[in-house]
């Protein structure tokens, strides 16, 4: 699944009202393994029912989310994100601006099945959309500024930091860390 299609889910669902469902040891550590465990374990943990709806499984109480990888996606992508990240997720699926000075921080320490790197809501590669696949990394959202002089290349070196879908409102830093 593509990091466009795992924050359809996010935004579609409410993440912040969803039903509790019970721990889930499996969808749990799938979702902590985005981010450091100090960080993941007071995270809310969202997972996905059988059907591929967002449940959530843990309610969480450091103001963190994490999403569990979705077994339906192409690869491992479990993501863990601030309030501002999903602030600016919310806007981005919304096709509104993102929040003005509210940058946001993701992590996805476990990779991901990215998407087109040049159009934020391609959902599927095609030619000249630049379908890129990323490791281990961290992103930097809605932080326009500090994106001056990182490479915005359409199909970018990702092991090294660029700037994913220049040009957009949702431009975003793209970190690679092992």
């Amino acid at each position: 699944m593509t990091i466009r299609l795992m924050l359809v889910s996010l935004c579609a669902v409410g993440l912040l009202a969803g039903p509790v469902v019970g721990q889930d040891a499996d969808v749990i550590k799938s979702a902590e393994s985005a981010a450091p465990a100090a960080l993941a374990a007071g995270a809310t943990i969202y997972g996905f029912d059988g059907s591929g709806m967002m449940m959530t499984v843990r309610e969480g109480k450091n103001g963190w989310w994490c999403m569990a990888d979705n077994p339906t996606s192409p690869g491992p992508d479990p993501m863990c994100g601030d309030a501002n990240a999903l602030e600016w997720a919310q806007a981005w699926m919304n096709k509104t601006d993102p929040p003005a000075g509210k940058v946001g921080f993701m992590y996805m320490l476990a990779g991901g099945s990215d998407g087109s790197n040049t159009d934020p809501y391609a959902a599927a590669p095609a030619e000249g959309n630049h379908w890129i696949e990323t490791g281990p990394h961290v992103m930097i959202l809605n932080a326009t500024t500090m994106m001056a002089g990182y490479p915005d290349a359409a199909d970018p070196d990702t092991s090294v930091p660029y700037v994913m879908w220049a040009g957009t409102p949702y431009a975003h830093l793209m970190i690679p860390v092992k």
